[in-house]
């Protein structure tokens, strides 16, 4: 006679494996799509790796409110907490690395090796823009020499709410690349995921939720990029938008609809970029304005 636990037990060997359920990261929460779709991701072989969900207008339109009301705390921290925050990331990030490192083999089909020297480069690029939290400012501002007995002095102050189009081809240090320069001077991102290779951006939500960083300062969004950059290049509460993750010709319509309330747009780049590469300030810059005050020299 079989007893209760023969009977409920699985036969040894045959456990099934706990599927993951990606969400999207909105406001420091992680909602399923407002209309509930999912879409299929495949390895670079074609074979499934999960549902991701697919974002609608709605998603994207709470991520920019998430974002505004962020802002105000995020710009008003100081860059050293910023740049805290942000190496905290990356201790995350380090703690995690071999997971990433698996979903980016998967997304971009690349060895277990090759992957892992691309995860290891986009912890090191995370850890690179941290340092740069409170340095930035000395570089690009100071005081100027004007005739006359007066201060002179011009400070960057970051562009406010910046949507960003994760780059296709680089899955996670692509996204790094374009991410960590934005919200290290005090911008906040709504951040559309590679559409065909959406998993390491959304495990990366999972490492912003747990890193102390501000709910909102980060959304992350998966889906159509063009049906989700649409909205987000004509909505009138975002200030930039970063296109390296669009084509050539709707990189032209986005900009066109950017145009109607003067967003700042980073276009990409026409003969692409090589995300190894050493990064440069422009990223960190192109979503910095330039405030200056005068202020008379007293006796």
């Amino acid at each position: 006679m079989s007893t209760p636990e023969a009977r409920t037990s699985p036969a040894r060997g045959a456990r099934l494996s706990v599927l993951k359920t990606y969400k999207l990261y909105v406001g420091g929460t992680f909602p399923r799509s407002e209309s509930g779709r999912v879409y299929e991701v495949t390895d670079a072989k074609g074979q499934w790796l999960a549902n991701a969900p697919r974002a609608s207008r709605k998603d994207a339109r709470d991520a920019v409110v998430a974002a505004r009301k962020a802002f105000g705390g995020w710009s008003g921290a100081t860059a050293y907490n910023r740049g805290q925050i942000l190496y905290r990331v990356a201790e995350m990030l380090e703690g995690r690395r071999e997971q990433f490192a698996a979903e980016v083999a998967a997304a971009e089909g690349l060895s277990k090796a090759k992957a892992q020297a691309r995860t290891d480069a986009a912890i090191d690029r995370w850890v690179w823009y941290a340092g740069w939290s409170d340095k930035v400012a000395q570089v690009v501002g100071g005081g100027n020499p004007v005739a006359g007995p007066f201060f002179n002095l011009s400070t960057p102050e970051p562009t406010g709410v910046v949507a960003v189009l994760a780059p296709q081809n680089a899955s996670l240090l692509g996204l790094v690349s374009v991410l960590a320069p934005v919200i290290v001077t005090g911008n906040t991102a709504v951040v559309v995921a590679a559409q065909d290779a959406p998993l390491p951006a959304l495990s990366l939500a999972e490492v912003l939720a747990t890193s102390d960083l501000p709910g909102g300062v980060v959304n992350v969004l998966s889906g159509g990029t063009a049906e989700l950059a649409r909205p987000l290049a004509a909505h009138q509460d975002v200030n930039a938008i970063d296109l390296a993750g669009a084509d050539p010709e709707p990189a032209t319509e986005l900009e066109r609809a950017a145009a109607d309330n003067l967003k700042r747009v980073l276009r990409p780049a026409p003969e692409g970029v090589d995300w190894a590469a050493e990064p440069g300030l422009e990223r960190m810059t192109a979503f910095l304005e330039t405030k200056t005050v005068w202020h008379p020299i007293g006796a």
